[in-house]
C-alpha cells in the first residue's frame, strides 16, 4: 500500500491494539475451566464456554459483562443445574477484577498518537461495553489524542458504513488500524477503505481467519510504530 493521498480520518481499535486485553480474558477462562473440571475436562469446558459466548453475542454484544454472563450460563449448563452459589459468586468476582485491571499500553502507542494528532482526525473505534471502554480510555491517558470514541455493536461492513456516514467521509479517506484481520481489516477493505493490521501475540478464537489477505489497500505492520513510515 502506497501513501494515502486523501486520508482524513484514522480509526484505532482499542483492545490489544492500544492496550492489553485478551490475556486477561484468557487468564479468567483458565480459572473458570479449572473450577469446572469437576464436571468435565478443561478443554471441553473451554469449548462450551466459547460456544456460549458466540451464541450470546447478538443479545449481549462484546465485552467483560457479556463474558461473565456467558460463564454463568455455561456453568449452569455444564453442571447440570447443580452449580453452587459460591461458584457463581466467584465468577462475578472475576468480572469485577477484570473491570478494574490497570491499563497497560502497548509499545509505541503514545508516540504514534502524539505524532498523528493534529495531522488527521483520530477516532477510537472499538467493540465492547460503552462504560468499560470509556473508563479504560480515561485511565489510559490517551483521551486527549482522540476526536471522539465510537463503540460499535459489531465490526461488520454495515457498521463501518454507518461510521463513515457519521464521519461524513468517503471510504478512500478512512484508515482503520487494529489487531483483528476479521474485524478491523476485511470489512473496511470491502468498503474501499484502507486498513493496517498490527499483530498481537494472542487472539480470541472468534476473531481468527485461516487465509491471508492480498489487497492494494492493506498493509501488514510488524508494530504500531511502523504506521508512521507511510502516512
Amino acid at each position: 500500500m502506497e501513501r494515502i493521498q486523501d486520508l482524513k480520518v484514522i480509526a484505532f481499535d482499542a483492545d490489544d491494539t492500544l492496550w492489553v486485553n485478551e490475556p486477561y480474558f484468557q487468564e479468567i477462562e483458565r480459572k473458570f475451566c479449572e473450577m469446572m473440571e469437576v464436571y468435565h475436562p478443561q478443554h471441553t469446558v473451554s469449548r462450551e464456554l466459547l460456544a456460549t459466548e458466540i451464541a450470546n453475542l447478538e443479545d449481549y454484544g462484546f465485552g467483560i459483562k457479556s463474558f461473565i454472563l456467558s460463564m454463568i450460563e455455561a456453568a449452569i449448563r455444564i453442571s447440570g443445574r447443580t452449580i453452587k452459589l459460591e461458584v457463581i459468586e466467584k465468577i462475578i468476582y472475576f468480572g469485577k477484577e477484570m473491570l478494574h485491571k490497570p491499563i497497560e499500553l502497548l509499545d509505541g502507542v503514545e508516540e504514534v498518537l502524539a505524532t498523528l494528532n493534529g495531522r488527521y482526525r483520530l477516532v477510537m473505534a472499538t467493540k465492547g461495553d460503552l462504560l468499560d471502554q470509556e473508563r479504560k480510555l480515561i485511565k489510559s491517558g490517551l483521551e486527549k489524542h482522540f476526536h471522539h470514541i465510537e463503540i460499535l455493536s459489531d465490526k461488520k461492513e454495515a457498521n463501518y458504513q454507518k461510521l463513515l456516514h457519521h464521519l461524513d467521509i468517503q471510504p478512500k479517506q478512512f484508515l482503520m488500524v487494529g489487531n483483528s484481520l476479521k474485524s478491523d481489516v476485511l470489512p473496511v477493505l470491502e468498503l474501499g477503505g484502507y486498513a493496517c493490521h498490527v499483530p498481537f501475540h494472542t487472539t480470541w478464537e472468534h476473531e481468527k481467519i485461516d487465509y491471508s489477505i492480498d489487497h492494494s489497500n492493506f498493509r501488514q505492520l510488524r508494530k504500531l510504530l511502523d504506521l508512521l513510515d507511510f502516512i
